[in-house]
């Protein structure tokens, strides 16, 4: 008897990676629904594994932008504008120089304090 170190998975618990549909692609796959009978287009998207919304998502991405619409988009996070970036750069430098001006401030209040009390201490008489 040989033992087998190998582990076995569960296909079922695999984890499904998301499907990408080129241009070309897409525009065949709108081609095809369009092309269908009333009444075929329910059976068409589950043998493909499509939504209606897809379809409808992609014809107007169609039109509006023609066949560059259809392209796959990059996933992710979309780069941040540079004026955003700068504009927050300028919020936190603001809200940092605000926070050492009160500090400044805080200390001359302070400062006061304490020359008010030891020119009362000089004042008052010793016993």
């Amino acid at each position: 008897m040989s033992e087998s170190n190998e582990v076995m998975t569960e296909p079922t618990l695999e984890r499904r990676t998301r499907r990408r549909f080129s241009a070309t692609e897409k525009q065949r796959l709108l081609a095809e629904a369009d092309a269908l009978a009333h009444g075929e287009q329910g059976a068409w998207l589950r043998r493909n594994g499509l939504y209606a919304a897809q379809l409808s998502q992609w014809r107007k991405a169609l039109a509006e932008q023609g066949t560059q619409g259809l392209e796959p988009k990059r996933g992710g996070r979309q780069p941040a504008d540079p004026r955003d970036r700068e504009l927050e750069r300028l919020r936190r430098e603001n809200a940092r120089l605000e926070h050492r001006a009160q500090v400044a401030e805080d200390l001359v209040a302070l400062q006061k304090k304490l020359s008010d009390l030891l020119e009362q201490a000089r004042s008052e008489p010793s016993p």
